[in-house]
């Protein structure tokens, strides 16, 4: 708890220099969030074993012709998720997370997929398993799921990276749907986020195993520590990237830093990962940003 209590502490602060520094650049936020979305698109459709690169997904939303053949499920599971993953950032502030906007947002990544499932939770004699986890019965999914729900929204106290973190295991461990729990799981990680007053988060591709050990983790042991440790270095990478723009600083690739100021390039690397540095990682490559007296 107390590693916990570390990163909450740092990310309040992060969070509070955020605003101050955020003050009249709504159109400067949107777009760095719009500049996320393939982003976004791409590490999760990769974590559910995805094979499209990052560059082919900006091009399957740019709607530029590829050059090797893609199937049309892989179109529309990077299309659908690009709509979904837009569509929460005003969402998430109108509206409260309930059941119908988890099945609306599932509808919304399963059409023109799964048409069958879509928008709708796992029936009777729909079992899913996930490597060794089985699912519970399907006729259980809307009593657990809201049980999720409620325990999040009756834990405020609590930080958010254990909110987030306990709430994201929950969801996986329902699996509430056929198809798309994981995709959909991550985007109502932001949901919830964005809803209450924080910054989006995205989980990396590079970070699976990681990824798959807290949640095994959670499913032997009943705890979130993993999963909070990863929460908390996606927040506070978030952080790290918007307050670069923010604070009108200079960004560098970290081998560049490294090079400028003679300082190891694998230490600093090392930094970053632990985000004991202000680096953050952007389109698979670590940057950091530098005050323009410096720069």
């Amino acid at each position: 708890m107390a590693n916990t209590l570390k990163a909450s502490n740092k990310i309040q602060e992060l969070r509070e220099r955020y605003y101050k520094a955020g003050v009249g650049r709504d159109s400067l936020l949107k777009m760095i969030a719009e500049a996320e979305v393939s982003d976004q698109v791409y590490n999760s459709n990769a974590i559910e074993n995805s094979m499209l690169s990052l560059e082919e997904t900006d091009k399957i939303l740019l709607q530029i012709e590829l050059d090797r053949y893609i199937s049309e499920r892989e179109i529309f599971e990077a299309k659908n998720l690009a709509r979904v993953v837009t569509y929460i950032e005003t969402k998430s502030k109108e509206h409260e997370l309930s059941f119908d906007v988890i099945l609306s947002l599932h509808k919304m990544l399963i059409s023109n997929i799964r048409d069958e499932i879509a928008g709708r939770f796992r029936n009777k004699d729909e079992w899913v398993r996930v490597g060794e986890h089985v699912a519970p019965n399907p006729l259980e999914v809307t009593e657990r799921l809201q049980r999720v729900i409620t325990e999040y929204n009756a834990n405020s106290a609590e930080p958010i990276i254990k909110r987030i973190a306990k709430f994201h295991l929950g969801f996986e461990y329902v699996h509430p749907f056929v198809d798309g729990n994981g995709r959909i799981g991550r985007v109502l990680n932001n949901y919830l986020l964005i809803r209450g007053g924080y910054v989006p988060i995205n989980i990396k591709f590079i970070d699976r195993p990681m990824y798959y050990d807290a949640f095994r983790e959670f499913q032997t042991k009943g705890k979130t520590k993993i999963m909070e440790t990863i929460v908390a270095k996606a927040l506070t990478n978030s952080y790290h990237k918007r307050l670069v723009y923010l604070e009108n600083k200079v960004i560098m690739n970290l081998s560049d830093y490294a090079k400028k100021y003679k300082l190891s390039h694998a230490n600093l690397i090392n930094k970053a990962k632990r985000q004991t540095i202000e680096a953050f990682m952007e389109r698979g490559v670590w940057k950091i940003g530098v005050t323009k007296e410096n720069g």
